[in-house]
């Protein structure tokens, strides 16, 4: 199964770690190094897809690809 492709970054205005996740609108986490931001990447991902289940919101298939990536298939 495809997943979700997450971007992370690094922000001198926030002193650390931002996830988001391209797929899934306002799906984004926070950490103070890579590993955290990930780990809290995971706990968003999986609160915002129960919440759009529970409120009977589509869910949408993983699609988004980096440019890098489409050149390479």
């Amino acid at each position: 199964m495809k997943d979700y492709h997450i971007n992370i970054f690094h922000s001198e205005e926030d002193g650390g770690y931002i996830t988001d996740f391209p797929d899934l609108p306002m799906c984004s986490a926070f950490g103070n190094s890579p590993a955290e931001a990930l780990m809290e990447a995971e706990k968003a991902k999986t609160a915002w897809l129960q919440a759009a289940r529970d409120a009977g919101k589509p869910v949408p298939e993983p699609r988004y690809r980096p440019a890098i990536y489409q050149l390479a298939s």
